[in-house]
């Protein structure tokens, strides 16, 4: 057979490479075919990377994606060369196979069946805030561009390669003021305008201070208000219980007095022969401890008289 079985997009693997970082990479597999395609990845290096998913089934004119992830790595490699290689491979499978359907005897060349076999590289990439590495002389040398502009911001350290200031030139001279006054007039431009934005919002917030300093005092003025109201209605409420109490204590003190008053009065009648006369609003009589009425009372006396 010859007619392609998959399409494969990338034609490499390409890592950003960052130390103590992992980095991932996707890759995309097309079936070409009209039947369905199974799939397998291998690796030179399966514990320094991990794919997902490793096997599948692809139908006809339909696509496959797969992540190869490279594990955090603590050194580099020399020159930002990796020699680890990647084996995708494919075969034809039957009509409404699935992933449950696929095993190792499937990719295995003694088999007699046809196996496509696609190889990819792997390539490093450095991160690009990283710098430019440029190999000299078999040695990875920064790009000098960069360098300059790192030498530009590095304060110089010793005696080494300073010239005394008595030999600096007239021209360095000239040059090294007219560098600080450019600057100068770029932090003179930035300066006012950041003055007149700050500006803009000083408003918008002593409005909003006031808002809340007026939201807050209103608040408190409330909660005073409550607070004085609450502690009257308490002293009303206490004032109302003492009254209260004191009142239950006369009324209690009354009854005993009536109690014993009628108790003493019926003991005098008792030893003296005489009837109770003790008469009541509704005119009832109190006598021999009970209470009869009066009208009684009065015959009774009448036919003692």
């Amino acid at each position: 057979m010859t007619t392609e079985l998959l399409e494969i997009e990338p034609g490499e693997l390409r890592f950003v490479f960052e130390l103590k970082k992992q980095s991932s990479c996707l890759v995309q597999l097309g079936n070409k075919a009209d039947q369905y395609i199974a799939f397998k990845v291998k690796t030179t290096s399966p514990k320094k990377y991990c794919v997902r998913p490793n096997i599948g089934i692809i139908k006809p004119e339909e696509t496959c994606d797969f992540t190869v992830t490279m594990q955090a790595q603590r050194t580099a490699p020399p020159d930002m060369q990796c020699k680890d290689k990647f084996l995708i491979q494919s075969t034809v499978v039957p009509f409404g196979a699935t992933e449950d359907d696929i095993t190792s005897d499937m990719f295995a060349k003694d088999s007699g069946k046809y196996i496509e076999e696609k190889k990819l590289k792997v390539v490093l990439i450095s991160p690009p805030s990283s710098p430019v590495l440029l190999p000299v002389n078999g040695d990875m040398k920064q790009d000098p561009s960069n360098e300059i502009t790192v030498q530009k911001d590095r304060v110089p350290s010793g005696v080494e390669n300073i010239p005394p200031p008595l030999r600096v030139s007239a021209e360095v001279k000239g040059l090294e003021p007219a560098q600080d006054m450019r600057e100068d007039r770029t932090d003179e431009a930035i300066v006012p305008r950041h003055v007149e934005n700050v500006g803009d919002t000083k408003p918008a917030k002593d409005d909003e201070q006031l808002n809340l300093t007026k939201d807050s005092e209103e608040l408190e003025s409330r909660l005073s208000i409550m607070d004085s109201k609450l502690r009257e209605a308490e002293v009303t409420i206490m004032k109302l219980k003492e009254e209260r109490r004191i009142n239950t204590q006369e009324k209690d003190l009354l009854k005993k007095e009536l109690v014993g008053g009628v108790e003493e009065e019926n003991q005098y009648e008792r030893s003296s022969g005489w009837l109770s006369t003790t008469v009541c609003l509704h005119g009832c009589s109190y006598q021999c401890g009970s209470w009869i009425l009066y009208s009684s009372v009065r015959e009774k006396t009448a036919c003692v008289g």
